[in-house]
């Protein structure tokens, strides 16, 4: 068994090579301009101005590149859409255009030091060891059919490590914010800790309801501590620092909004002037605030001295000596699955007990840097790392593991593929489950049915890479995935997800959706991303598309690889009541390997009678939107009415002229003749004249007009892996026009 000290030092090194790979590849980087030297005294500070408005902390470390030179320097100020940073030296008196660097590797070294504190205390180390190693008995009294809420906090109080597996929809908020209360109500203190501000914010909202519920509220003893507070705690004000300031010292609050303000106009008008008055006056200010923000920094220093429930993120606990400085009788680690295991180990060594919740079914930590220290201990879970999820799959639960084991969140037709294949039947089903979603379960598309498989099998080879990033797309995929969200829409839904494995079919659907569907957003939550996005969320309805088709000879690994079943399951369980996984199963069926999770669900939806193929979307497109229809290839009245009516050029993309039949020479004559026609394919046919042939490879064919209409589907007879019935798709975009023809732009 390996020492913690060894543990210590492995976790520094994995730490020092993923700091080393952000600083050379990692960096978010923004486009500044017009810059310009304000003040040399001792140190040289400059204003440039930004595109967009730029949020890093006062303080960071930034590092500026223009005309080969790079130079390190800290944010003095960053406002609005400017920013002020301070060199040790000279850059000039003026900077036209340069890029700016802010590194997220701070707050890693910041961890590495707490290890270091860590290893010199015997008592933290001895922590720690028990974390690593969870073998001791367990001490809590076993007491059968006691509620959850009970018996977590039986086992967080005579035990020091407690591993809490929370599956999707299974209360783990619930149980945790209650297990709280309860030892806050023993006089205890406890720090709640997460990956994000969300799941703070969340936890402590709850926490602060049951206590005022209890009605043993008292103002102060509760504290969301941190700058970033969402809309969660809306409604719980009287938690956060910055709300109880403002009641407190409403003088201090006053002054520094007022600063603020002046620094604003000041540095609105020095964009203009870049006056010497200007300048010293604006500096005077930034000192002026920085005093008035310190002040602002040792009163919410005593709130947190004084709170006996405060509720932070990890980094900021292991950045913020208020906090990492103290000890307390509990911490709850939520979203533990997603923290680095030095993260977790450092926040067991700030309490003599420890709840580590989390879901090492769901997505891992990310890390970026390629080394095999990198891998085990910051890749991977401290549920793997501490060998209770291996008990899991040996098919028992380690001791000092408790699982919620009932789901509420899923209509039964949904989680009965994750619960018997993610979670291996130790999770079910709460009786109530089936009736509280049975509305959304009626609702259309495909009412009555709460998981459906809509295959594309046998509609085209519309698979391809994208041509900077090599992410997959599919296209006929993305519009058939939009038509669900439309009819969606109309049928009353305003809770959409929609999710892909790649992010170039993400984005692509998110600028879709900007472009035809910017007003629906404004009052429906409907979101389209890659799975990390939504982990921790939950949405009404998901739409999941697997996007892996032909003409691809291979499955892409993010949904055969390593952490597929954990983006599969992620992606699945974040819906209530209706899940449609759109997806190629002819692909998935010759590519996929039986004990992969994605051909586990398709087995699973093609068995319990889930499957709507190709010849079913007459019967559920009930609503054409205005710029997307859907109509029979063969019939050509609409398509060859566009032909007529075109005014600039016509594009024609198919695989093969050559097999083209001829009648579409025809077609093509039909337009203007000052019409251009500029066709795309690898093979020329020179009976079908063109004004520009372009040689390029294309899968499927397509035609684009006036670079605003877009049609798929036709030439049916250039499409390969076709089957009847034929349809194509028009859609009306400027956006999706533009970004077909980049795709199929020919390197100069």
């Amino acid at each position: 068994m390996n020492s913690t000290v060894n543990y210590i030092k492995e976790w520094q090194q994995a730490l020092q090579l993923e700091i080393l790979h952000l600083k050379k590849f990692g960096s978010t980087k923004y486009l500044v301009s017009n810059g310009h030297l304000l003040n040399s005294d001792g140190s040289f500070s400059y204003y440039f101005e930004t595109g967009a408005s730029i949020k890093i902390p006062v303080g960071s470390v930034v590092r500026l590149e223009w005309g080969g030179i790079k130079q390190d320097g800290r944010i003095l100020s960053s406002e609005g859409k400017s920013i002020i940073i301070v060199f040790e030296r000279s850059l000039g008196d003026m900077i036209g255009e340069a890029f700016l660097y802010h590194d997220p590797w701070e707050l890693l070294e910041q961890l590495i030091i707490r290890l270091d504190e860590i290893k010199r205390s015997k008592k933290k180390r001895l922590r720690i060891k028990r974390l690593m190693d969870p073998s001791m008995l367990p001490k809590h009294p076993q007491i059968e059919k006691q509620s959850s809420v009970k018996e977590l906090y039986a086992r967080s109080k005579f035990n020091p490590v407690t591993f809490v597996w929370g599956p999707p929809g299974t209360g783990k908020t619930y149980t945790l914010a209650r297990t709280v209360a309860n030892h806050y109500l023993q006089e205890k203190k406890v720090l709640v800790l997460s990956h994000s501000n969300q799941a703070v914010d969340v936890m402590m909202a709850e926490i602060s309801s049951f206590i005022k519920k209890k009605e043993r509220f008292k103002e102060g003893d509760v504290l969301r501590y941190g700058s970033q507070i969402g809309e969660t705690l809306s409604s719980h004000e009287d938690i956060v620092t910055g709300q109880l300031l403002g009641k407190h010292e409403p003088l201090l609050v006053q002054e520094k909004e007022q600063l603020s303000e002046e620094k604003r106009l000041l540095k609105y008008d020095l964009a203009g002037s870049f006056s010497r008055r200007d300048t010293d006056q604006l500096l005077e200010l930034e000192k002026k605030l920085a005093k008035v923000l310190e002040k602002i920094r040792q009163k919410e220093v005593q709130f947190v001295k004084e709170a006996k429930i405060i509720g932070t993120t990890l980094a900021k606990a292991a950045n913020d000596e208020t906090i990492y400085q103290k000890e307390y009788d509990l911490v709850i680690l939520d979203e533990a699955s997603m923290a680095y295991v030095p993260q977790v180990a450092f926040a067991a060594a700030l309490s003599k007990h420890i709840i580590v919740c989390g879901d090492f079914k769901q997505l891992p930590p990310i890390a970026a840097a390629r080394d095999s220290l990198v891998k085990l201990w910051l890749k991977e879970d401290i549920f793997h790392r501490a060998g209770v999820a291996q008990s899991v799959e040996e098919g028992e639960l380690h001791p000092h593991l408790f699982l919620l084991k009932e789901q509420r969140r899923m209509h039964p037709d949904i989680s009965a593929f994750t619960n018997r294949v993610v979670y291996n039947n130790f999770v079910g089903d709460h009786e109530s489950v089936a009736t509280s979603r049975e509305e959304i379960m009626q609702a259309e598309p495909f009412a009555n049915k709460a998981a459906v498989l809509v295959d594309t099998s046998s509609s085209g080879e519309y698979c391809m890479t994208e041509r900077t990033s090599h992410s997959r797309m599919n296209l006929w995929q993305l519009l058939l995935s939009f038509q669900l969200i439309h009819e969606a829409y109309v049928g009353g839904a305003r809770s959409i997800g929609y999710v892909a494995p790649y992010r170039a079919q993400a984005d692509m659907m998110g600028k879709l959706l900007d472009d035809l569907y910017a007003e629906e957003r404004q009052t429906a939550d409907i979101i389209a991303a890659t799975v990390h996005r939504f982990q921790g969320s939950e949405r009404d309805m998901m739409i999941f598309d697997t996007v892996d088709s032909y003409p691809q000879n291979r499955a892409g690994m993010l949904l055969t690889g390593r952490e597929s079943e954990r983006l599969i399951n992620v992606a699945i369980t974040r819906t209530k009541g209706k899940f449609v996984h759109v997806c190629d199963t002819s692909f998935v069926n010759k590519h996929v390997y039986r004990s992969k999770t994605l051909r586990q669900l398709v087995d699973h939806q093609t068995q319990n009678d889930q499957l709507v193929t190709k010849k079913d979307i007459g019967t559920w497109v009930n609503h054409q939107h205005p710029k997307l229809r859907w109509l029979h290839a063969r019939k050509l009245g609409d398509f060859l009415e566009d032909i007529q009516t075109a005014k600039r050029e016509v594009i024609m993309a198919v695989p093969d002229m050559t097999s083209l039949p001829l009648e579409w020479q025809q077609h093509l004559l039909k337009r203007n003749p000052k019409v251009n026609l500029t066709i795309i394919s690898a093979k020329r046919n020179p009976e079908i004249i063109s004004d520009q042939f372009v040689c390029l490879p294309v899968s499927f064919a397509f035609f684009i007009i006036d670079k605003r209409i877009v049609w798929l589907g036709l030439p049916v007879e250039s499409n390969d892996r076709v089957q009847p019935p034929y349809v194509a798709a028009r859609l009306e975009s400027e956006m999706m026009a533009d970004e077909l023809l980049f795709q199929f732009k020919k390197n100069e």
